[in-house]
């Protein structure tokens, strides 16, 4: 099941994670919603040659909620 909401339509946030514990934790969390479907959005700030650059991931909300529906017993 997809979590969906219209309150704001494509738009969403990034905040600074004022947890982060470890250099890979990400620097920016927030949320995201497109088209009625919520997500996690994350951020990190990476550099390279051309200079410093965020680096995204998006990840469903309800993909938290959702179990892998599978049996893995196998049939003889």
């Amino acid at each position: 099941m997809v979590t969906k909401s219209t309150r704001f339509d494509n738009s969403g946030f990034l905040s600074r994670n004022t947890n982060k514990s470890k250099p890979d934790d990400r620097d920016y969390q927030g949320s995201l919603t497109v088209a009625g479907v919520q997500y996690w959005l994350s951020g990190w700030v990476k550099e390279n040659e051309r200079g410093k650059f965020l680096k995204l991931a998006v990840k469903p909300k309800a993909a938290e909620q959702a179990k892998p529906d599978f049996d893995d017993e196998i049939e003889f």
